[in-house]
Order: structure tokens, then sequence, then C-alpha cells
């Protein structure tokens, strides 16, 4: 007892350690504090008895009462698609227009196809659906194989320019330049004649003479109009809706050599029931016919 030290300020004992003349004093911790600590410690040494908690070297301790949140989460799931099924077979039955037009149907189809089409559509129709050069804009009224409900749905299921489907969507343009069909003259005119239709700047000479050539070369699948034949896969060429360009070195490189856009078809991919999902979900976008 003669060998403690207390400060005289606090009159509380010290440890006896010292740095720089300051002295720690051995103040003992509360005992609400101490008791807390100590049941904490059997709480957490129970905890780990009852629940899974410790590693093992392939496994871990499994618990008393045998809890898995793998399998809780997986109960849950389970539940979820149970759900969910009497709906998927509703969908699974029911035409496509049929599903566009039913109010509880159309609001799951639509959920369900906003889900999908972020996985496997937004890396090249955009997380908008707006699209980009070469990739369509799902959200405006220029549809090249039509945009009701059902074309929509047949143009997912089976693509486009997909060589591994037999009912894929097939249009292909000539390459009036690379394959001389047309003299370098004649696309000059005509790519002229095409951005008078939209009402773009142009050559109105030129554009007088594209008109001949546009008549004997392009309205078959085009239209007198320009104006496009879904049945064909033509696009309007008379609106301010472009796909790989509105200038006119872009027509006339469209002109020269086509690109031609491929889509997979999506239908032995995803099954039928999603893919009617994703075609009502685009159809609800606000372009769809």
């Amino acid at each position: 007892m003669s060998n403690k030290e207390i400060d005289h300020i606090s009159g509380t004992e010290t440890t006896g350690h010292e740095w720089d003349g300051i002295k720690e004093l051995n103040t003992p911790l509360p005992r609400w504090w101490l008791w807390t600590f100590y049941i904490c410690v059997i709480w957490a040494i129970g905890y780990s008895i009852a629940y899974p908690a410790w590693p093992l070297i392939s496994s871990n301790t499994k618990g008393l009462l045998g809890y898995s949140s793998r399998a809780e989460v997986a109960a849950e799931l389970a539940s979820a698609e149970a759900a969910k099924g009497d709906v998927l077979a509703k969908i699974a039955s029911t035409d496509v227009a049929d599903i566009a037009a039913d109010p509880e149907l159309s609001r799951f189809a639509i959920a369900a196809g906003r889900s999908t089409f972020k996985v496997y559509c937004s890396q090249c129709h955009g997380s908008g659906a707006q699209g980009a050069q070469g990739y369509p804009n799902l959200n405006d009224d220029d549809w090249l194989w039509g945009g009701t409900v059902e074309e929509i749905f047949a143009t997912i299921n089976h693509g486009a320019r997909f060589a591994a489907d037999d009912d894929t969507r097939v249009s292909e343009m000539p390459a009036f330049g690379r394959d001389e069909l047309l003299e370098r003259p004649q696309i000059e005119q005509v790519a002229n004649y095409v951005l008078s239709l939209s009402g773009k700047d142009h050559d109105a000479a030129m554009a007088a003479d594209g008109a001949t050539v546009f008549a004997d070369n392009c309205a078959s699948c085009h239209g007198e109009e320009g104006k496009g034949d879904i049945t064909l896969g033509a696009p309007n060429l008379a609106d301010a809706i472009w796909l790989y360009g509105d200038t006119r070195d872009a027509i006339v490189a469209q002109v020269v050599a086509p690109r031609h856009g491929v889509m997979p078809a999506w239908g032995p991919r995803l099954g039928e029931t999603t893919v009617k999902e994703l075609a009502v979900f685009v159809h609800s976008l606000g372009g769809g016919e």
C-alpha cells in the first residue's frame, strides 16, 4: 500500500506509467460497462453455437438450429416464382396482342420485359432504347418491319438477317456503287434527291436528275414517294429518322456499299414467353403502332 502513488489533484491511484511528465490514472471501468461486456461475450459464444459461424477447411459449422440464410433466400425465391407462375402460364398461352390489351398481363409483361431488355438489348439499343448510329431507336415511329406488337414480336423472335433462323427478317439493298450498278454522277444525283425528300439542304438541279434515277432503281422498294415498305424492310426516306446518318456523304456511302445490320433471333435463347414480354415492353415505349 505504501508503494501506491496517488494523484494529488484527483485523489486517484496512478498506474505508474509516465510520459513526458504525464502520468496515467488507474481509473477502473464502470461496473455497468463490465457487465455489458461479459453479457456480450456470453451472447457471442451462444450465437456461434446456435448459428453457422466458424469457417472450416471446405465448409463451416452449421449451428445447432440448422439455420441457413441461403436456404431462406431460396425459399423466398421459390415462393415468388410460385406466386407469378399463374401469370406466366397465362402469358405463355395468350397471343401477344391480347397480352398488350389486358391491363394485368400487360403490366406484368412490361415490368418483366424491361428487366430482360436491360440484360440483353441495352448494349445495342441503349439503356433507354434510344438507339445509336446503326442501331434503331425503339422510341420513335420508324419501324423497318412494322411497329405493331405482333410485328415487333416476330422481329425479336426471329431476328434480322440472322442466318441461323429460316424465318428471320431479311432485306438487302444492292451495292449500287461497288457493283457498278450506277455511275458516280448518278449516285450523287440520287443522294441529293433523297435529301430533298426530307427537306434537307441539297442541290436542286442534281435532285431533279436524281428523281429519275430514284424512280428507276429505288422506288420498287422505298416507294414512289420514298416512304418505305415494311413488307420489304425498306426504310422511310422522307422523314427525319436516319439509321446511318443524314448527311450527303453518309447517304452516298450507303448507296455505294450499304451496311446491313444483324440482330440475333432471341426466341431460341430466351423462350417464347420472355420474347412476348419483351415485345409488349418495346411496344409500350411509345413508338409502337
